[in-house]
């Protein structure tokens, strides 16, 4: 075999056509060497001899796509010293494009004894071990061009590939719960349908399942467990794992793009699958344990943040390295829109306060290709001071958490919300303003995947999490929900009125709201997961989307509701409300007004009683300060949202000098909302009742 010195740049494995360059960095080792896997069980051994910058590198003649291949680091194991090198386990490539195969689950592929965790283990791992492949990179993408939705006609519909597509009636069996299920026509138009611009998907970086779930025997469904940031998770595709997967993504990604849908991808930088000290030796950790992690002042354990064991070190630049040169590769090889950043408050962590001024955040600021993507943080860890609501730098959007829980205790009626839930109803001013940020950098949900789906939100006190076995200890306890009278299914028919009523409030406050709405996958059917509200290891129908057989009712509403929103610019402004009068717009009212149920503007006194639970909104259409994208003044219909979270029905009062006459066009004690164009007519002065727990969308023509 040729073995030429190769480049150390880009690392991985990058096919020219000709041959195959290898490239992996590792401080730590005293030698590398890069193990050609053949099908008969047998490798080929290949040492990097080159380096420069502490990465080894070798490019050889002949290797070809589809090649499966690992590397063994030779060096010092001294986990006293937080030094793992173990020639005996074969690693991935941190680079890998895609990988093939899974863990066989067994003592072969930890660094120790199980008896004797002080013990090294050099029992060799290959044999269990997933590979690294060597990847095509040329792909026909046709004349594919990013959406590039803006953030103010952006609704984002978070799914995950297996359990969207898994139950679909219509696909075929062998195409459900992968890549090339989201491209098929199916699912695509259900998606336009609803009005959906972003899918957002969760995990599809190559993950692993952990040891302790399989030998439960169940699944790391969620994929938060990333073990290679550059490859597709081999098990969503349906042609095959030596680079097909690859193809298949990026053709899920053209269609889609087709249909003017953006790709999201939920990507977790901030720990990796190998766990605590006690977990296993996949690749990071036996490449380069003391650059990848962060490690205590005691150097054999793991500084931990996320709740999974480990933490990588941020301030270390080969980890920077690594990041970006992932992010970009999605953006421009596999050509996504965006990333949802897992538990981002941990990359914040460049030592040990969370810093907005951290590298990583430095980095992505100034780097000219992940800049320009829709960047949103999960702007929460498990860390001391981790919770980080409205405090990401400027280019970021961030789950508002804030949202989510107000709008839940409005509905539930909890005392003394009102107040706040204005603040979340019109953009989070609170949170976002202050840094220059808009009311897009608010991306709005009631249900999200960790958590209850939004059917169970309605019909359960407590979690129900007994078939996760841990004896109902795992998920949140404080949920905020509401079962509306019975815990669980029943078939008591006022209950099961309230619990559709309540439905549709949320999904009509969500998309009523000022900011980013996104829509938790199958909650437009009100999918059930029988009160777990932790649905991290069901890969199975306890999490998969059970498609109706036909239309429903919810669904139609939340098209409905969601073409509201495109249809009219007030729901989606890309500035803050003023309270006042806009200067230019000709009209003395103010953008935004707050009323009473009697009527009368909302007072110091009406905020703050404790029992409040309803009000009126008036969005004035004809004072929307921000131009269009030519610079024209953009003039929009009038709106009156009276939102009645009591338990009584109550009558409002249509304020009598917002408008003369207006129209109902949602009406959420209504069976079917009120599809738009069909409500009765009512006139300023006039007493319109809303039901207990109900909403109601008056409209007047610009």
């Amino acid at each position: 075999m040729q073995v030429w010195p190769g480049q150390a740049y880009p690392l991985g494995a990058a096919y020219d056509g000709a041959g195959t360059n290898f490239a992996v960095f590792s401080e730590a080792a005293d030698r590398v060497e890069l193990c050609l896997l053949h099908d008969d069980g047998s490798e080929t051994a290949v040492e990097l001899r080159e380096s420069d910058a502490f990465v080894r590198h070798a490019y050889l003649p002949g290797v070809m796509p589809g090649q499966r291949y690992g590397f063994r680091a030779h060096g010092p194991y001294d986990p006293g010293r937080g030094l793992r090198c173990n020639s005996a386990k074969l690693l991935l490539d941190p680079y890998a494009h895609a990988v093939s195969g899974r863990v066989d689950w067994g003592e072969e592929v930890y660094g120790y004894h199980f008896g004797s965790p002080q013990r090294r283990n050099d029992l060799d791992s290959a044999p269990h071990m997933m590979a690294s492949v060597v990847v095509n990179p040329y792909f026909d993408w046709g004349d594919d061009r990013p959406p590039r939705t803006p953030y103010n006609e952006t609704v984002i519909y978070e799914a995950h590939v297996k359990g969207l597509t898994m139950l679909h009636p219509e696909l075929p069996d062998e195409l459900r719960g992968t890549y090339a299920a989201l491209a098929h026509p199916a699912v695509i138009d259900h998606l336009t349908q609803l009005g959906v611009t972003a899918l957002e998907l969760m995990p599809v970086h190559q993950f692993v399942n952990d040891h302790r779930l399989v030998d439960l025997g169940l699944n790391n469904y969620w994929g938060y467990n990333t073990i290679g940031f550059f490859a597709p998770h081999n098990a969503y595709a349906s042609w095959g794992d030596r680079g097909e997967q690859v193809l298949e993504f990026k053709s899920a990604v053209r269609a889609l793009h087709a249909a003017g849908i953006e790709v999201i991808l939920d990507v977790v930088y901030n720990h990796t699958a190998e766990g605590n000290h006690l977990g296993p030796t996949l690749s990071f950790r036996g490449l380069d344990n003391a650059s990848y992690y962060r490690l205590t002042d005691d150097p054999q354990y793991y500084m931990d943040t996320t709740g999974t064991g480990n933490s990588l070190l941020m301030r270390n630049p080969h980890v920077l390295q690594l990041i970006m040169d992932s992010l970009r590769h999605w953006v421009t090889e596999m050509h996504v829109d965006g990333f949802r950043f897992d538990l981002a408050a941990t990359l914040a962590r460049q030592f040990h306060e969370v810093d907005r001024l951290s590298s990583f955040f430095d980095l992505v600021q100034q780097d000219p290709v992940v800049s320009q993507v829709k960047l949103i943080a999960e702007p929460w860890d498990v860390g001391e001071g981790g919770y980080q609501v409205g405090n990401f730098p400027p280019l970021w959007t961030e789950w508002n958490g804030k949202y989510r829980d107000t709008v839940r205790d409005l509905w539930r009626g909890e005392p003394r919300t009102l107040a706040e839930f204005a603040s979340r109803l019109t953009g989070s001013s609170d949170l976002y303003q202050g840094d220059g940020r808009r009311p897009l950098a608010s991306i709005n949900f009631v249900t999200c995947h960790d958590g209850f789906t939004l059917h169970d939100l309605v019909a359960y006190n407590e979690k129900h999490n007994a078939d996760n076995g841990e004896d109902n200890q795992d998920g949140e306890s404080h949920n905020r929900s509401w079962n509306c009278g019975a815990e669980g299914e029943t078939d008591d028919p006022d209950i099961l009125a309230l619990r559709a009523r309540q439905l549709r409030n949320f999904i009509a406050t969500l998309m009523l709201s000022q900011g980013v709405p996104m829509l938790s996958h199958g909650d437009e059917f009100a999918r059930t997961q029988g009160g777990n509200n932790n649905a991290y290891c069901q890969d199975n129908e306890v999490a998969w989307v059970r498609w109706p057989d036909g239309e429903t009712t919810l669904l139609a509403f939340t098209r409905a509701m969601a073409w509201l929103r495109r249809d009219h610019p007030v729901f989606r402004r890309r500035r803050f409300f003023h309270g006042r009068p806009v200067e230019g717009t000709h009209d003395d009212l103010s953008d935004i007004s707050w009323f009473t149920p009697e009527g009368e503007e909302m007072t110091r006194e009406d905020w703050g009683a404790a029992q409040a639970r309803a009000l009126t909104v008036f969005l004035n259409g004809n004072a929307i300060s921000e131009p269009g994208e030519r610079g024209e003044r953009i003039c929009d219909d009038s709106f009156l949202l009276m939102f009645n979270a009591s338990a009584e029905p109550l009558d409002f009062v249509v304020p009598v000098n917002q408008g003369a006459q207006w129209q109902v066009v949602v009406d959420t004690a209504r069976e079917d909302g009120v599809p738009p164009g069909t409500g009765m007519k009512v006139r300023a002065g006039e007493r319109v009742t809303l039901v207990d727990r109900s909403l109601t969308v008056l409209q007047r023509p610009a």
